[in-house]
C-alpha cells in the first residue's frame, strides 16, 4: 500500500487533530488503480511552518487554511505555484467567499472546503485529489516513457477529471448562501463562470470519447460513400456560433468531385477539430479557408487560417496527446490538448497524409492528402 503525505496547515489545534483522526485509518482504492493509498498526516500551525514542511518533506497533498497568523494561506498557495512544487492543495477555511474560492482556483487549488466540514466531506475531497494525483502521475509517466495511452486510462480520465464540477458546486453553494446579495443579477459572474466550466468539461469529455473511438472501434461495417464538401459545410455550421462572436468568416471552395469511402463520423472528427482550431487560434475578424482540389487518384484538403501561427519547433509536437501551445496569446485559450492527436489517429486509419505549415503571426495551414482508391480499405 502506497502512503501519501498530507500536511494540514491550520492554526486551530482541533481542526488539525480532527483531520489527523479522520484520515489516519482512511484508504483510497479504485479498480483502475494499481495499489491502494493510505495517508501520513503532518501538522503545521502557520503558513511559514507549512512552507518549511513543503521544502523538507515534499508532501503530495496540502490542506490549507486561509486565515493564518503571519502569512496567509493564499500566499502559501502562491508560493507553491511559483516554486514549482507539484503538491495538490485544498483550501479549508471558515472565511469562505466566492472571491477567495476564485482566486485560490486560479492560483492552482484543486478543491475548496468551507468549514465546518463533516468527516465524509473531508474524505470525499481527499479521495478526489488522490484520484487526480494518480491520473496526473500516469500522464507524466507516459510522457516520459513515450508509452501509448491506454483506453483504460482515457476511460477513467473522462469520468474522473471532475474539477470543474467542484468549482460549479462552490458557486452554487455561494448562491444558496446568498453571499453576494439577494438579486439574481448579483450572481451573473458566478453563473457565467459556471457555464464556462461546463463548456470546458463537455469539450474534454467529447474529445476523450473521440480519442477512445479512434483506437478501439471497428469501422468495416460503417464504410460508405462520404461527400467531404458536405462534411465541411456541416463543420462550419458547428463552429459558426463561436466564429460569429469574434467576427471570423469562412470560405469553402471545392474544385473537384469530393467523395471518399469512409465512416462519416471519422470525417466529421477531422473537419470539426481542424475548423475548431482554426477559429480558436485565429484573430478577431480573421478568416478560415477550406479548399478541396485534386485528381483521379489523389486529392487535397487544405484548412488555413489568419491566426497567431506557431513556431517551427512546435510543428513536431502538436500531434502529441495533451500537447498545448504555450505563449501569451494562447494562455486564455481553453482545450484538452487532444484535438490534433485525434485527427492524426483518424488520418492514420485511412492512409491520409497530413502536413502543417505555420509561422508566428501569419497563421497556419493544414493539408490532408487523400488517396481515393486506398481510402476504400482500412489499413491493418
Amino acid at each position: 500500500m502506497a502512503v501519501i503525505k498530507v500536511v494540514v496547515v491550520d492554526d486551530e489545534p482541533g481542526i488539525r487533530s480532527g483531520v489527523t483522526r479522520i484520515l489516519r485509518d482512511f484508504t483510497v482504492t479504485y479498480p483502475f488503480m494499481d495499489e491502494d493509498f493510505s495517508f501520513e498526516i503532518i501538522e503545521a500551525s502557520t503558513g511559514e511552518e507549512g512552507i518549511e514542511i513543503l521544502e523538507r518533506d515534499n508532501p503530495e497533498i496540502m490542506l490549507l487554511d486561509n486565515k493564518l497568523p503571519g502569512i496567509q494561506g493564499i500566499e502559501v498557495l502562491d508560493y507553491i505555484r511559483r516554486s514549482g512544487h507539484d503538491t495538490m492543495v485544498a483550501m479549508i477555511t471558515s472565511y469562505a467567499s466566492i472571491d477567495i474560492a476564485v482566486r485560490a482556483t486560479s492560483d492552482g487549488a484543486t478543491d475548496f472546503i468551507p468549514k465546518p466540514f463533516t468527516p465524509q466531506e473531508l474524505k470525499a475531497s481527499v479521495e478526489n485529489i488522490t484520484k487526480q494525483m494518480y491520473l496526473r502521475n500516469i500522464t507524466n509517466k507516459l510522457k516520459r516513457e513515450g508509452v501509448k495511452v491506454r483506453y483504460q486510462f482515457l476511460s477513467v480520465l473522462s469520468h474522473e477529471l471532475k474539477a470543474p464540477l467542484y468549482a460549479i458546486e462552490g458557486y452554487l453553494q455561494s448562491m444558496l448562501g446568498k453571499e453576494s446579495g439577494e438579486m439574481v443579477d448579483d450572481y451573473v459572474t458566478q453563473i457565467e463562470r459556471s457555464m464556462q466550466r461546463i463548456k470546458g468539461m463537455r469539450s474534454l469529455i467529447m474529445d476523450l470519447l473521440d480519442f477512445s473511438k479512434t483506437r478501439l472501434e471497428k469501422r468495416e461495417d460503417k464504410i460508405e460513400r462520404v461527400d467531404l464538401k458536405k462534411i465541411a459545410e456541416e463543420a462550419i455550421v458547428t463552429v459558426q456560433p463561436y466564429a460569429i462572436q469574434r467576427d471570423i468568416t469562412f470560405s469553402l471552395e471545392c474544385k473537384c468531385e469530393s467523395t471518399v469511402m469512409a465512416d462519416p463520423a471519422d470525417m466529421e472528427i477531422i473537419f470539426n477539430n481542424l475548423l475548431s482550431n482554426a477559429v480558436k487560434f485565429n484573430r478577431d475578424k480573421g478568416e478560415v479557408t477550406i479548399e478541396i482540389d485534386g485528381c483521379s487518384k489523389l486529392f487535397t484538403v487544405r484548412v488555413s487560417d489568419t491566426g497567431i501561427g506557431m513556431a517551427e519547433e512546435e510543428l513536431d509536437e502538436i500531434f502529441q496527446e495533451f500537447y498545448r501551445i504555450k505563449g501569451d496569446e494562447t494562455k486564455e485559450i481553453k482545450g484538452s490538448g487532444l484535438g490534433l492527436s485525434i485527427v492524426k489517429k483518424v488520418t492514420e486509419l485511412y492512409g491520409i497524409d497530413i502536413k502543417v505549415e505555420s509561422k508566428p503571426g501569419e497563421g497556419s495551414c493544414f493539408t490532408l492528402l487523400f488517396p481515393r482508391e486506398k481510402g476504400r480499405e482500412l489499413p491493418d
